[in-house]
């Protein structure tokens, strides 16, 4: 009996330990607390995180990089800037105004006042007899309403140059006598063959139609142009290689008259005033021109450059003489500060002024108005 509970005892102690060893071992066999934190995907987590690359590839200061803000402000100022230069006397304002300003604030209202004053409209191109009328309706209204203000005596600057200009402005009308003949004269380089691509332009959007006689036969080049500017305005050009000028503007009012054209621009070589030969053959075209339709040149118009200044007085009294100009083209005032020529022209030698050029456009040449023109010109 004794021996039986001796085994029976060690039997539970044996049972005990492999108990013991088992639970053990399946706790150990079983725990995946360790391998768990071995094969944890948390850092590789945070490796793998895309927090950084989206921060990288942000788009935000890109964006602040290609704002149009600035290029819509640079916009504003280039359309302010051709604005100025469409008013066609951007120079001789900008001159006028500056010294104006400076004589009518920094100086007493006396002899020394008006001397300055002179001398700042003959440097204009005003000439001697305008400057010598503006002088004195200025002194006259100064003492009748005893002004002192600047911008008064601008006013009243702007007022006796208008009434000086006004007595030149006059549009060009055409008349029913179909066709209706413009000759076009001029000297050399003063822009006569622009001035007539821009013309036709004009009358097309007046409803008339056109055709334009390449009568220039000494530039080669001339023809080119012409014909260029045809292009644009979708009109017909007559011209003759080696032909006479006078048959090739002949020929012209001739077509326009089978074609019933309403208005024929003829173009001619430009001359010095001073080259009696080629004056003395402008003189045969407006005879040819008359000999084939009676009526006609209707229009002789002298297109003179702005930047001769005085001497366009001299050219509108040779080609006048020559040719009984009816009428004035004055250009590229857009690019001279003289645009006061034309205030000497009203009082020296006075003749219809019908356009201005004020840009190299096609749409630049506009109908000359005086009151416009005498408020461009002092500011």
């Amino acid at each position: 009996m004794f021996e039986f509970l001796k085994k029976l005892v060690s039997k539970k102690k044996t049972t005990k330990k492999v108990v013991g060893s088992a639970g053990t071992l399946k706790k150990s066999k079983v725990s995946i607390a360790k391998p768990k934190s071995k094969v944890s995907i948390a850092k590789p987590k945070s490796k793998v995180s895309i927090a950084k690359p989206k921060s990288k590839v942000s788009i935000a200061k890109p964006k602040s990089k290609v704002s149009i803000a600035k290029p819509k402000k640079e916009k504003k100022g280039f359309f302010s800037f051709t604005e100025k230069i469409k008013t066609g006397l951007t120079k001789t304002r900008e001159n006028l105004s500056t010294q104006l300003t400076d004589l009518f604030q920094n100086s007493k209202i006396d002899e020394a006042f008006f001397e300055e004053l002179e001398t700042i409209l003959l440097t204009a191109d005003v000439g001697t007899k305008a400057t010598e009328i503006l002088i004195q309706q200025v002194r006259l209204k100064i003492k009748e309403d005893n002004v002192q203000d600047e911008s008064k005596l601008k006013v009243i600057l702007k007022d006796c140059l208008t009434e000086i200009l006004t007595p030149i402005e006059s549009p060009l009308k055409i008349n029913n006598g179909s066709p209706f003949v413009i000759m076009v004269v001029g000297v050399n380089g003063t822009g006569k063959t622009t001035t007539i691509g821009k013309l036709t332009k004009f009358l097309q959007g007046k409803g008339k139609t056109v055709l334009i006689a390449a009568g220039d036969t000494f530039r080669a080049a001339a023809t080119e142009q012409l014909s260029v500017w045809a292009q644009r305005n979708n009109v017909t050009v007559i011209s003759h290689a080696t032909a006479d000028p006078s048959s090739v503007i002949f020929d012209a009012v001739n077509a326009a008259k089978a074609k019933n054209i309403d208005v024929v621009i003829a173009d001619t070589a430009g001359r010095l005033p001073t080259q009696k030969n080629l004056i003395d053959e402008i003189i045969k075209i407006k005879r040819v021109i008359t000999k084939c339709h009676a009526e006609a040149p209707q229009e002789i118009l002298l297109v003179l450059d702005a930047n001769t200044g005085q001497n366009a007085i001299t050219q509108l009294k040779t080609f006048n003489e020559a040719l009984s100009i009816t009428g004035l083209i004055m250009t590229k005032l857009d690019g001279t500060a003289k645009g006061g020529v034309l205030a000497a022209i009203a009082k020296e030698s006075p003749t219809p002024v019908r356009f201005i050029g004020v840009g190299e456009g096609i749409d630049d040449l506009k109908e000359f108005k005086a009151k416009e023109y005498a408020e461009e010109m002092i500011e």
